[in-house]
């Protein structure tokens, strides 16, 4: 996946989430987050968003991008959206107990999601998926709407 297929990937679902009540735009791609706005209730929030080739039972959050948006003002909402080949999965970040979660972790993964600038140790943190809203999981016996993406990029 490169850079211009997140961009757009960020934008749909941008996009569809528009389309039931939500009225976020994409930030600048230099920005701690990928979307800012307001949630269907009219509240502010910021949203950063992670598109994986590959299923994964816990969804990683990077613990410097956790705390810099737990450090934004406690009145905008903070948001979590994950997308991968078994559905879709959407944090309130505000709303969860990280006593919840088994501490961090370190994990040796690249410096950046673009650029090639190689691997480093990150310090992260494993989100369950029952911690999520999940928006949408795709049924193992019928075509999932990823499916034709993934499997070109394979």
């Amino acid at each position: 996946m490169n850079i211009k297929n997140v961009e757009n990937w960020e934008k749909a679902v941008i996009m569809i989430l528009n389309f039931d009540g939500w009225e976020l735009e994409p930030t600048d791609t230099m920005e701690r987050y990928d979307a800012i706005g307001y949630t269907p209730k009219g509240h502010k929030c910021v949203m950063e968003m992670k598109f994986r080739n590959k299923y994964y039972d816990t969804k990683l959050i990077e613990k410097s991008k956790y705390d810099y948006l737990m450090s934004l003002n406690d009145e905008i909402v903070k948001l979590y959206f994950v997308a991968d080949p078994k559905g879709n999965y959407l944090f309130w970040l505000n709303d969860i107990d990280m006593s919840d979660i088994d501490g961090s972790q370190n994990v040796y993964a690249p410096r950046t999601s673009f650029w090639g600038q190689g691997h480093k140790n990150k310090e992260v943190y494993m989100l369950k998926e029952n911690l999520a809203s999940i928006i949408n999981i795709n049924d193992k016996d019928e075509k999932r709407l990823w499916d034709d993406y993934f499997n070109r990029k394979k």
